[in-house]
């Protein structure tokens, strides 16, 4: 049995047991927390505290899912930070190329796992058949989480046999594997023009209904991937970005 994080207790601890009873603003209450939203320049959210309160002011300018998963980053310092005063930006808050040890990073997690608890999600992901971008929009909505941040979840709770990685249109920025895959399966560090997902960063594809087979050494270099075939799927994100995600072959699995 998996251990509980802080924050999967805090949500035992309130006796909530569905998605829609996770009130961040009620929990931040709990924890001492008053939250403000106002337009902020640069920044996402800030936090203020002492020892036993704080303020928390997320930007009321971004979009729901966005203000709910910077609410709780803020949480998270509130968590693991305390008294230090902090701002962060767009490129602090779900930021998955940041190291596990870094406070942003820890940050993201406690996030995570508050809007999208592994006692709630795993049950629920019983229920998905095929890692596909619109099964992970449904998980999305039902939390009022991201879609990033729901398949990154998603992947680390190694139910799938997949991959996830962000690319811009120089390199990739970051990936997650599932921990059932074997190691050298390691996304290239740039986009191979043949991939759905360079159509899509650098040409006028959308984003695609199913995912699409393609050969493995489009996205992996280790020797005899030529023999395999991945699914792939993609959608854009911001700033000329996008995430991919791909579906391995069984003898991926360790």
């Amino acid at each position: 049995m998996i251990a509980l994080s802080p924050a999967e207790r805090i949500l035992l601890s309130l006796g909530i047991d569905s998605p829609g009873e996770i009130d961040l603003e009620a929990i931040a209450w709990t924890r001492g927390a008053v939250v403000n939203y106002r337009p902020l320049d640069r920044c996402e959210a800030t936090i203020v505290g002492s020892k036993r309160k704080a303020v928390i002011t997320v930007n009321g300018r971004s979009p729901p899912e966005r203000r709910r998963f910077s609410l709780a980053h803020e949480l998270g310092h509130w968590h693991h930070h305390k008294g230090k005063m902090l701002f962060c930006g767009g490129r602090d808050v779900c930021n998955f190329a940041n190291g596990p040890l870094h406070p942003e990073r820890q940050a993201d997690a406690f996030a995570s796992d508050l809007i999208l608890p592994n006692y709630l999600l795993g049950p629920r992901l019983r229920r998905i058949k095929r890692p596909t971008i619109a099964a992970a929009r449904e998980v999305a909505e039902e939390y009022s989480a991201s879609l990033t941040a729901t398949l990154f979840k998603m992947t680390v709770l190694n139910r799938f046999p997949i991959i996830i990685a962000c690319y811009d249109r120089t390199k990739r920025r970051w990936f997650e594997r599932a921990p059932m895959i074997q190691p050298w399966w390691f996304p290239v560090d740039s986009l191979d023009r043949a991939t759905f997902a360079a159509n899509m960063l650098f040409g006028d594809s959308g984003e695609e209904n199913f995912p699409r087979k393609m050969p493995a050494d489009a996205w992996f270099g280790f020797k005899g991937c030529d023999r395999f075939e991945v699914e792939e799927q993609s959608y854009r994100l911001p700033g000329e970005e996008v995430l991919v995600i791909l579906k391995l072959p069984d003898d991926a699995v360790a």
